[in-house]
């Protein structure tokens, strides 16, 4: 027997039973960003809908398909060998997923896996609505005490960051890490990179109670942010960040720099500083996504001779061994705690942009032309 039925009239106009439209951006072209509209099926047994009311623009990973540089346009990932491969079909455009920071409310539903008027976070891209199949599709019920806005943290971008911190709890208790908190605890923190990743992992880590945690970055928006965080902003412009980190960061003679450095920018020079602010034999948590080459990171220097490690972060993967204690939905929970503790600050010194996704076209080139800066910029629909 299916399962009951509990409809309701969302905000699209749509009646129960009637197929739905929605509207969703779309990169057309390098440069070409276009709000498109599409005719989604009527809702099936087992089905929901989520009607988005914001969507987070990741720009570090969404501007490399609007400028045309993302690594699958120009190859296709083998997921059986785990390579990029230049023979096989890569992605092309036009591009019409892009995105993955949305929070919604639940406007129809016909299954009990989520009801009407629950505000839920997911990962299905710059749209206005999106029908669910809790079968197949990841979602997260957020609690009524926290901001909606907030919620494009919880599915997938505050995860990427409890990652990060889970990966140094893991290169410090091995399989037995319990808490999040086992890499940082005590310990002295930098952070490179001081976008939205950069900014919740310092948080993240303070949050865990290190004992100190730098961010380093040479914008002067994101510095502040740091600063408003209750974070030490240290201004990377002349790339002496890791001088700071080994001179303020002194435990032997020959024993000087930060315990973890968290890598949170897709800059290989941002890489060489984490490397080179690292204690002997620490450890970079690498959170970043790069494009090009590495000529900055010369293997044969402080990597070498301080023994130093570096740990690739990478949300579809927790440590190895930890799978059966800690999965995507526990990363979305950490999440959330943090936000509850933190979610004030977070909006009001992360999110920097709140716009109509009608104007988001505009939005990306502006962006992408370097004629404005955005820490956070989240579209309302």
């Amino acid at each position: 027997m299916p399962e009951p039925a509990h409809l309701t009239q969302g905000r699209t106009g749509a009646r129960p039973g009637e197929p739905w439209r929605v509207e969703a951006l779309e990169i057309q072209a390098p440069g070409r960003l276009a709000l498109t509209s599409h005719e989604e099926a009527p809702l099936a047994d087992g089905q929901l809908r989520v009607e988005t009311l914001y969507s987070g623009l990741s720009a570090g990973t969404e501007l490399t398909y609007y400028k045309g540089t993302n690594p699958y346009l120009h190859a296709g990932w083998d997921p059986r060998l785990g390579v990029f491969r230049a023979d096989r079909p890569a992605q092309r455009f036009p591009i019409r997923s892009l995105g993955y920071m949305e929070a919604g409310r639940v406007c129809e539903s016909r299954t009990r896996a989520a009801a009407v008027g629950e505000v839920v976070a997911m990962a299905y891209g710059h749209k206005t609505g999106h029908t669910v199949d809790p079968a197949t599709d990841r979602f997260v019920p957020l609690p009524e005490d926290l901001d909606p806005l907030l919620g494009i943290y919880v599915a997938h971008m505050g995860p990427i960051c409890a990652n990060g911190l889970l990966h140094a709890a893991a290169d410090v208790a091995g399989p037995g890490t319990l808490q999040l908190g086992d890499g940082v605890r005590g310990r002295n923190v930098l952070v490179t990179g001081g976008g939205v990743i950069g900014l919740l992992t310092g948080l993240f880590a303070r949050h865990h109670g290190a004992a100190a945690v730098a961010v380093a970055d040479a914008t002067p928006e994101r510095l502040r942010a740091a600063e408003r965080l209750g974070l030490d902003a240290v201004d990377d412009a002349g790339g002496g960040a890791w001088l700071l980190a080994k001179e303020r960061w002194r435990h032997a003679p020959r024993d000087a720099g930060a315990d973890v450095v968290f890598q949170c920018r897709g800059r290989t020079a941002s890489l060489a500083t984490a490397l080179r602010s690292l204690r002997p034999q620490g450890t970079v948590v690498d959170l970043a996504f790069y494009q090009g080459g590495a000529p900055e990171v010369r293997l044969g220097e402080e990597f070498h001779h301080n023994g130093l490690s570096i740990r690739c972060a990478q949300v579809a993967r927790v440590p190895r061994g930890l799978a059966h204690l800690w999965d995507r939905r526990r990363l979305a929970a950490e999440t959330v705690d943090l936000l509850r503790a933190h979610g004030p600050a977070v909006r009001e010194h992360l999110v920097t942009d709140v716009v109509p996704l009608a104007d988001a076209p505009a939005l990306f080139a502006d962006v992408a032309a370097r004629r404005r800066h955005v820490i956070q910029a989240v579209f309302t629909c």
